[in-house]
């Protein structure tokens, strides 16, 4: 039996979004509901920045319909990124220690006291059936060289009443006799392995392309990152490391791997994460019909079909 398809965007708010996509004139407050008219998922991203406040929470759940689905990246103090401590809640920022140039030391007692908060934000997702899974987007620097998966256990533990997906960043730990390992780790705790499309290259921080793996059965995740290598590696803002606008060909190759992907789980996330201009949002609608899927499409964008 075949799991169910669900197809987004890294955040519906990117400017390239605003620019091309969405009506001319819309109101920022309107473009969450129009984006839902489209599509039943998104991948939070402002989450990694900073923790949402429950309020605005609540304007996102009320802005969807009843059966939409909110994956919401976790903030990034958890995925061992050197994070200033402007980021973190203020309560939090006073009470945070931190080094010579402000970054946050990634104590227990902060991470627990930040994941409480972050937990209360979601627990309004949850509420109202929207929350789909966490995602922790490790940094590249978190390699097997320097250091072990089992670091991941504290947090992983602390969020068993979640689905958690993991995406590594440093290709190390998904080659050689290595990605045996990775895979067996995220089997046991029930973690949620993130597939992706990435570009070509043997760079650390670009994880291979060829590997479909579920590592539990409840949820199976793809991101789409583009095949721009140069931009990938060399590019300054999230516009310019994404700059990618897949063809028609390689919709039918995402399509086609969506499938046998939710072949092996209840449910498959597809995440376009190419964020350049509108080529996320276009993108995920072709693969959409590619699917064979019923596309909303307003006026506004039916010059896609």
């Amino acid at each position: 039996m075949s799991g169910k398809i669900l197809v987004g965007t890294a955040s519906w708010s990117d400017p390239g979004f605003v620019e091309r996509w969405y009506p001319k004139k819309m109101l920022a407050g309107e473009r969450l509901g129009w984006y839902a008219q489209h599509f039943d998922l998104v991948e939070v991203n402002s989450t990694f920045y900073s923790v949402p406040e429950p309020r605005l929470v609540e304007r996102w759940c009320a802005a969807t319909p009843d059966a939409f689905t909110f994956d919401v990246k976790m903030h990034q103090l958890f995925s061992f990124h050197s994070t200033p401590a402007k980021l973190l809640p203020p309560d939090l920022q006073r009470r945070a220690e931190t080094d010579a140039k402000g970054r946050v030391k990634p104590t227990p007692v902060v991470q627990e006291a930040l994941l409480k908060n972050f937990l209360r934000s979601m627990s309004i997702f949850a509420d109202v059936g929207k929350l789909g899974v966490l995602l922790l987007q490790l940094s590249p620097a978190f390699s097997p060289r320097k250091h072990e998966l089992s670091e991941l256990e504290p947090l992983i533990r602390m969020l068993s009443d979640y689905d958690l997906a993991i995406e590594f960043r440093n290709r190390n730990w998904a080659i050689g006799d290595q990605l045996e390992s990775t895979l067996d780790f995220m089997g046991e705790q029930r973690a949620i392995f993130v597939n992706v499309d990435a570009p070509a290259s043997d760079h650390f921080t670009m994880m291979p392309s060829e590997i479909d793996e579920v590592t539990n059965p409840k949820a199976a995740y793809l991101r789409l990152h583009g095949r721009n290598a140069k931009a990938y590696i060399t590019g300054k803002t999230v516009a310019a490391r994404f700059d990618y606008d897949y063809s028609d060909d390689e919709i039918a190759e995402v399509a086609e791997r969506s499938k046998k992907l939710a072949q092996k789980a209840r449910e498959l996330h597809v995440i376009f994460n190419n964020n350049n201009l509108d080529y996320a949002p276009r993108a995920a609608l072709r693969l959409r019909k590619a699917l064979g899927q019923i596309v909303r499409a307003p006026a506004e964008t039916l010059e896609l079909f």
